[in-house]
């Protein structure tokens, strides 16, 4: 198996270069400290090697899609990080306001439930009171973009994460 430091500095750029060109169309920002995030990039690269799927590198992936599809770069717990502190847990993303005054983000508390939990909200739960609708409402788990449709989009259009990040939302 190849190892972290096998992973070439061209695949780091070009990958760095695809996600920064994503998060500034998606009104995002990647770390302005480029050596730290490109290490960042090579954890994922290596986590998408790894396991099929570029997985968080600065959290324990379990090694299967289904039970790590929170942590799935961008993971379902960005926004409310970037929100609350500025920055993502790994600080791969960084708000605005850290970009605009060069501020370094502080510590970001781990939102992750324990896999009990996420084991328990897997279950499906029905919304009383609803009424009928024509199509399901799928909703991204990454930015919590909205669709009704038979079947959740291949790729969200706001944050690009793909189908398997959507949850039926009504």
């Amino acid at each position: 198996m190849t190892g972290i430091g096998d992973i070439s500095d061209k695949e780091v750029d070009a990958r760095f270069e695809m996600l920064d060109r994503e998060a500034r169309q998606g009104g995002y920002n990647l770390n302005t400290d480029v050596t730290f995030t490109k290490g960042l990039v090579r954890g994922l690269i290596f986590n998408e090697m790894r396991f099929g799927y570029p997985s968080c590198p600065c959290r324990l992936a379990l090694g299967t899609r289904q039970d790590d599809l929170d942590i799935i770069c961008p993971c379902d717990y960005r926004d409310p990080d970037l929100n609350d502190f500025g920055a993502c847990y790994c600080a791969l993303y960084v708000s605005d306001a850290v970009l605009r005054h060069g501020k370094v983000p502080g510590p970001v508390p781990e939102r992750r439930p324990p896999l009990s939990v996420r084991e328990r909200k897997k279950v499906d739960v029905k919304t009383p009171g609803i009424g009928s609708l024509a199509y399901p409402v799928w909703r991204c788990r990454v930015c919590g973009y909205l669709c009704a449709r038979d079947e959740p989009p291949l790729l969200c259009p706001v944050c690009k994460a793909t189908k398997d990040r959507f949850e039926r939302f009504l």
